[in-house]
Order: C-alpha cells, then sequence, then structure tokens
C-alpha cells in the first residue's frame, strides 16, 4: 500500500518546518508519550518477574518440589518409600526424609510462635538451600541427641539470643506426670543461626536434627514425609500426578504449585492487572496523535486538493497521512524499548541509588517478602508491548487519513 511517493511526501510532511507550532508539539508530547508508557510497561513487567522468580526460589529453598506424607501423618517406611520414588522417578535428583510440627520457643521473657522441623543434615542439604545461607554455626551441627537447634536470624534477634544460648522449646501436646498433665517441652541448645532471605522463614522456622524431633513428638522410627527435589521444578506437577497414580492410597502426594497455588495466582493476577492499566497511557498517547493527525489533515487541505487534481487517488492520500502517524509511533515505540531495557537491566542498581538519595529503606524485610528489587527481562513481554504499541499507533491514523482521502479538491481550493 505505501509506494515510494507516499512514502516520500509523509516522511517530508514530517521532517518539514510546520507554521503551525502548536502541532509540532502535540506531536512530540505523542511521541513522547507513546515512549514513557512502553517505557513503564517494560519495567513494570521486568520487576514483576523478577518479584516472581525471587520468590519462587526463596520459597523453594526452604520448601520442596514434591512432598509425600502418609495420610495419618506418620510415615513408618519412609526408608523403603524413598528408594522406590528415586528408583521409580527419574525426575529426582535427591530426597530427604523430615518431621514437622508446630511449637514455641521461649527465652527469658520472649516468646514465639515457631514452624518446628525436624532433618537429616546429610539428605537435607540436598533439598534445601539452609546448608548455603549460615550466618553463624554449621548445618552438620544437628546430631542426634545432641539437642541442638538452628534458628532463622529474625527470630533469634526477637528472642535476644546468639549462637551458644540455650531456649525452651513446648509443642502442643501433654506429658501426664504424676503432678498432672503438663505441656511437652524441652531445652534446646542453639548452635547456628541461617538466613534465607525471606521474612517468612527467617522469622518463623526452627530446624533441629530428626532423630531429636522424633523423641520430642513421641514419633518412634517414623516420620511426617519426604521431600523431593527435582531436576526440573516446573514438572513437579506432573511428577506429583504420576506418583500419586503409583503409590498405593495411603499416600498422599502435594507439589509447590499445589502449596502455593493461591499466591502465585494472586501474582500472575496482579501482572496483568498491571499490563491493562499501564497500557491505557499508550491509548492517551494515541489520541495525541489521532489530534495531531486531524489538524495537520485541516492545514494541508490546500495540498491534498492539488494532488487529487494531479491524479492522486484516496487510497494514496490515506498512506501519506498513515506513514506520517505511524512514523511517531515507530520512534516513540523504539526510544520506550531502548529506555525500558535499559531500566530493567539495571535495576539492581538503581534501587540501592535512590534509597541511597532519599535516606529511606523502600522494601523493608519485615513488611515485603522480597527486600531486594530486581528486573528480569522477557523478550516476550517486549515484543508484546511493541505489538501493542504500533498496533495502537497504527488504529490511530486511520479515521484521519480516511478524512484528507474525502477532501474535495474543488471545495479545498476554493477560497485559496
Amino acid at each position: 500500500m505505501f509506494r515510494p511517493l507516499e512514502l516520500y511526501i509523509g516522511l517530508r510532511y514530517t521532517r518539514a518546518k510546520r507554521r503551525n507550532h502548536f502541532i509540532s508539539f502535540i506531536s512530540s508530547i505523542s511521541m513522547g508519550g507513546i515512549a514513557l508508557a512502553v517505557m513503564l510497561l517494560i519495567t513494570v513487567l521486568s520487576v514483576m518477574n523478577g518479584f516472581q522468580s525471587e520468590l519462587r526460589d526463596r520459597i523453594l529453598g526452604m520448601a520442596a518440589h514434591v512432598e509425600v506424607q502418609s495420610a495419618n501423618g506418620d510415615l513408618q517406611d519412609w526408608q523403603q518409600l524413598r528408594k522406590n520414588v528415586d528408583d521409580h522417578t527419574k525426575q529426582v535428583v535427591a530426597s530427604a526424609p523430615y518431621i514437622t510440627g508446630q511449637g514455641m520457643v521461649r527465652s527469658g521473657r520472649a516468646i514465639s510462635g515457631v514452624m518446628l522441623r525436624g532433618v537429616d543434615p546429610k539428605l537435607e542439604a540436598n533439598v534445601s538451600d539452609v546448608a548455603s545461607n549460615m550466618d553463624a554455626g554449621s548445618f552438620d551441627s544437628l546430631k542426634g541427641g545432641t539437642y541442638n537447634m538452628l534458628l532463622g536470624k529474625d527470630l533469634a534477634n526477637r528472642l535476644g539470643v546468639w549462637r551458644g544460648d540455650d531456649i525452651d522449646v513446648l509443642i502442643p501436646k501433654a506429658t501426664v506426670t504424676p503432678a498432672g498433665i503438663v505441656p511437652r517441652f524441652r531445652r534446646f541448645h542453639v548452635s547456628g543461626i541461617f538466613s534465607v532471605g525471606m521474612y517468612e522463614y527467617d522469622s518463623g522456622m526452627a530446624l533441629m536434627s530428626m532423630k531429636d524431633a522424633q523423641t520430642l513428638y513421641h514419633m518412634g522410627s517414623g516420620v511426617s514425609g519426604v521431600r523431593l527435589r527435582l531436576d526440573d521444578m516446573f514438572k513437579a506437577p506432573q511428577v506429583s500426578q504420576e506418583l500419586s497414580q503409583w503409590l498405593p492410597y495411603r499416600y498422599r502426594v502435594t507439589d509447590w504449585t499445589q502449596q502455593n497455588a493461591n499466591f502465585f495466582h494472586a501474582v500472575a493476577t496482579e501482572k496483568t492487572m498491571m499490563f491493562i492499566i499501564l497500557s491505557l497511557i499508550i491509548a492517551v498517547a494515541v489520541f495525541n496523535i489521532v489530534s495531531m493527525l486531524v489538524m495537520v489533515v485541516t492545514d494541508k487541505q490546500g495540498d491534498i486538493a492539488i494532488l487529487r487534481t494531479l491524479g492522486m487517488k484516496p487510497r494514496s492520500v490515506m498512506a501519506i497521512f498513515m506513514i506520517q502517524g505511524m512514523l511517531i509511533g515507530v520512534i516513540g515505540t523504539a526510544i520506550g524499548v531502548v529506555l525500558g531495557i535499559l531500566l530493567s537491566v539495571n535495576m539492581v542498581h538503581i534501587v540501592p541509588f535512590v534509597e541511597k538519595v532519599l535516606h529511606t529503606n523502600l522494601f523493608s524485610a519485615d513488611v515485603y517478602y522480597i527486600s531486594q528489587l530486581k528486573g528480569e527481562l522477557h523478550w516476550s513481554d517486549v515484543y508484546r508491548i511493541s505489538g501493542l504499541a504500533l498496533g495502537l499507533a497504527f488504529l490511530s491514523t486511520l479515521y484521519p487519513a480516511w478524512r484528507a482521502a474525502r477532501v474535495q479538491p474543488a471545495e479545498a481550493l476554493r477560497y485559496e
């Protein structure tokens, strides 16, 4: 549709110094609006991609890809189950037993509710990231019979304890004594402090040896379940379904997508809504293109009439003004893409700089799940945003170009 003549005239109209400076001003505003909208969309979606990825990695640093539990909560044959699952499913790269339960920890007058987890240090290091995130002490200090315990960093600060201190652990199970029924508790030695970078775990998780947990909960040789780590976390639903069909009915299999389904769905929904809302900025800039082209058509009615008199067809006139409008859209989109990519790639450096200038902490760890903001650029988002901007810019040229094609030469030249 765009032949050399239409392209030449359209580009000439765009480059020419207009007599009406107000039209030039609106053209610049339209181009800047599109660039700003595209930049914001790319940056926001990149930040949300980074947030989602970082959150998923930190959650899976403590949670398993897949968990196999007994229907009654007491898994006695976990050694054979672990061996059978490892042999049956090739995607499993590591597995470890665990014991979990609610409890309270106390130091002096400070007391806090926690999630207690009994683990085997040698096996647990293969399915979680705690061993690589120790601030003090050693993960291998969790040996049976020593009653050592690892605390999250924020939990330790709340209790006012550090490595080498003692704390009391109470669980919601009773012990019958001659004096009556009393809560079951045990004194543990804090042998280490970990920090996985997620406030929910750093402030509410305590780890102990699996043998000590079995003694505390009177579970004998049983465990709560077996945690599995896969070679590809995104195959967890497939592996979970396969194991559910293969294992007997007395076993219950869950994966990380089920355990955190509502949270990740909320993040995905928020990302979609942000895309829709920020897309309206592009629509506002596009309305400016419509206004600018309508004024250009009115200003160039004499030129249009002369071109029509020389034999130019209406569709060629349309092409001239569509090229002019699309050029604004293309330049604005290109500028926005470049700026958006630069912001997304350097987000990890920009946020600390802003915090330093403003002397504030924008993402406090006790308020937000993630205290560090980073951008994760997905080229699919860049293509989608660029296509949306160019598509709206193209649509914005149709009505003004159609009006230009309907200009009657005789009427336009009557007062020239």
